[in-house]
Parts: structure tokens; sequence; C-alpha cells
């Protein structure tokens, strides 16, 4: 669900919040932010125990989840949304051709629509093995593990091998053909790294993805996110 809540609106000055929540999606906010060298603060908070996103949260947006942005009465929240928010407001001009710029809304749609969902199945069916109660873990890793060799594993290979094909085909070494990163990449950047993260005997993800994934943590700007979000365990 995109969300933009607004009482009145904010000026250039109005600093940005990012309500940064470790080792998630709200990493990509930072490094759109830098790309964009807009000043910004963050305001952190760590994962419970489970895994989930701490109750304070829910006092920036009601679902409680992150990323979450506040620009003085703004609040914007989803990856999408606050991306896109942004890329109008602060971003300058990249010249795509009309292709690219097809594929840049499709990809910008398709990291959130089609490919997380499968990476939150395979964290899931990885977690839920080790919070079961002991006694019952063996079969819980016999279930789980069923599933994500027979059901989940097949389909990211499957996104992995298509990911593969258009990062091979990509002209401008960016996901929309360009000379800089767009929308999409700063989209699809945090599933990959996941991806790689997750395949540990490099089976699934192709040498062009890990190449994408290289190219990402070498820009300075996403070093200088790295280095003001701490720990990132997908870097």
């Amino acid at each position: 669900m995109a969300h933009i809540q607004s009482e009145q609106p904010t000026n250039a000055t109005t600093p940005v919040i990012v309500h940064h929540l470790s080792d998630s999606r709200s990493q990509r906010i930072l490094w759109l932010l830098e790309e964009l060298e807009v000043p910004y603060e963050i305001k952190r908070y760590e994962r419970q125990d489970n895994h989930m996103a701490p109750r304070e949260l829910r006092a920036v947006h009601p679902l409680g989840k992150s990323p979450v942005i506040t620009a003085g009465s703004i609040t914007v929240a989803e990856s999408g949304a606050i991306v896109a928010y942004l890329i109008e407001k602060h971003g300058k001009p990249v010249q795509l051709s009309e292709e690219g710029r097809r594929q840049d809304t499709y990809f910008s749609h398709y990291a959130e629509g089609s490919l997380l969902p499968i990476l939150v199945q395979k964290l899931m069916y990885t977690i839920i093995p080790s919070q079961t109660p002991f006694y019952l873990r063996p079969l819980a890793w016999l279930f789980c593990g069923g599933l994500l060799s027979s059901v989940v594993n097949p389909q990211l290979k499957t996104h992995s091998q298509y990911i593969e094909s258009h990062i091979a085909s990509m002209h401008g070494g960016w996901f929309a053909g360009g000379a800089e990163p767009t929308s999409a990449d700063y989209m699809m950047a945090f599933g990959l790294e996941a991806m790689v993260a997750f395949d540990t005997d490099k089976t699934i993800v192709g040498p062009a993805s890990r190449k994408y994934v290289e190219k990402v943590h070498a820009r300075p700007a996403y070093k200088r996110a790295l280095e003001r979000g701490g720990e990132y365990a997908y870097a």
C-alpha cells in the first residue's frame, strides 16, 4: 500500500527523516538520498528477537513497517512510493529511451510485486524451524525444507534466470539502460543483495547479477549510505 499523509506542503529546507530498520529495505532509501545529495537524518530501529520491527514504528505509521520517511508534516511509507516521491521532488532528468522508461517502470514494480515475496518466503521458511519448540523442530525442518526445495527455490531460480538475462542485455549497465541508476535500480538492488546472501553455494544467482551487486556496492553514494546506516547483513 503506497501511503502519503500530508497536512501542508514541505519546502526544500525541510529535513528528511528516514525511519531506518536494521537489515531492511530502508537501506535502499539511504542510497537514493546519498545519490540525490539530499540532506537527511536517521532514526534507527532494531529488529526484535523474532525478526519483526519494534512497536515504536507504529507511532510513525499505523502499519509499523520500515522504510518510512517523514519531512515536516509529510509521511511517506512503502519503498516504491518513497523512491518515486524523492526522485520526483529532488531528482534530475535522466535521458532514457522509450523502452528504457518502460523497463524502469516495470522493474520498479516487479521488485516488490514479484521478487520480494519469494525472498520473504525463503527467509520465513528458513527462520520458522529455529523459532519452533525444540521437540517439534525436526518436523519443522522437514516441512519447511520440503517447501523450500519443491516450491520456493525453483521459483527463485526462475526469477534469477530472468533477471540474469535482463542484466546481461543492459547497454548502459543499469536496469533502464541509462548511464546512471534510476528508480528500478534502487528498487531491485535490495532483492539482488538478498539473493546473493542466500545463495551461499552459488547455484542460483548468475555472474552478471553478482557483478551488478558489486557495481552497486562500489558506488561512492552507496558506501556513504552504508557508513551512515550502520551494520547491514546484505552488504
